[in-house]
């Protein structure tokens, strides 16, 4: 996914009310921009990192500028979590990710108990292939994690895909990595137990598991490589009174 222009540069100041993100621009000039991530961000809000903007040049948008990445580490990384969608359905278009056919493909989808697939695509032999996108920005070492903050959404989406799969319908769910650092992803199991549940029974039930990382660079948003997809046991709860860690790998 290529971009019309190039990003404003700016400083990451603090992020606040989930949707809002305070930046300074190189001349000292401080705004607030709107932050397209409702997730937990664990790990990317470093006051003072590099971050990029992009200008709706809307003159009747209440935040005119959109957060798009920030630099943690010397890794840039999409923050954007409408993004990812569109990445992943131009490249299945452009068969750029193997075993999937991305002719006929057609996007939000009514199916399910009141839900929209992702990207629905039509497999050479007719049958449908239903696929869900999430993006995470969480790393723990060189290991990706979803999700980054409780997602009930995250596991009815599962659950429909499950009883898809069990009808023998394929049914993929694919994890877009927002940053090319990630040599393999898991379940953030100790910030949503509840998912890595949901997941492993998803799992069993036939659902495929894909995992990409991606190129975040100034004039494009692209996919990088698929990554391995790790599916540990579920560890034990912790105990009784004992807050869950923030991160999944700790």
């Amino acid at each position: 996914m290529r971009f019309p222009e190039p990003p404003l540069e700016a400083r990451f100041l603090r992020r606040y009310k989930r949707f809002f993100a305070d930046v300074e621009l190189p001349d000292g000039e401080v705004l607030t921009a709107h932050c397209p991530n409702t997730g937990g961000l664990l790990g990317c809000l470093q006051e003072g990192a590099g971050v990029w903007l992009r200008d709706s040049k809307s003159d009747t948008r209440k935040l005119r500028y959109t957060w798009q990445a920030i630099q943690v580490g010397g890794t840039w990384i999409n923050v954007d979590t409408s993004l990812p969608n569109r990445v992943v359905a131009e490249a299945m278009q452009a068969g750029q990710i193997p075993g999937f056919n991305g002719k006929g493909l057609r996007r939000e989808v009514p199916y399910g108990k009141n839900s929209r697939i992702d990207l629905l695509l039509t497999e050479p032999d007719g049958r449908p292939c239903y696929v869900e996108v999430k993006s995470t920005t969480l790393i723990d070492g060189e290991i990706a994690f979803f999700p980054d903050a409780v997602t009930e959404r995250g596991r009815k989406h599962l659950g429909e895909l499950a009883r898809l799969a069990r009808r023998g319908v394929r049914a993929v769910q694919f994890f877009f990595v927002s940053r090319n650092d990630a040599q393999t992803l898991q379940p953030a199991d100790a910030i949503d137990r509840e998912y890595g549940k949901a997941l492993r029974r998803a799992v069993r039930a036939g659902v495929e598991v894909h995992a990409w990382s991606s190129h975040v660079r100034r004039e494009e948003l692209a996919l990088d490589r698929e990554l391995p997809f790790v599916l540990p046991p579920l560890p034990r709860p912790p105990a009784k009174g004992r807050p869950l860690a923030e991160g999944g790998a700790k």
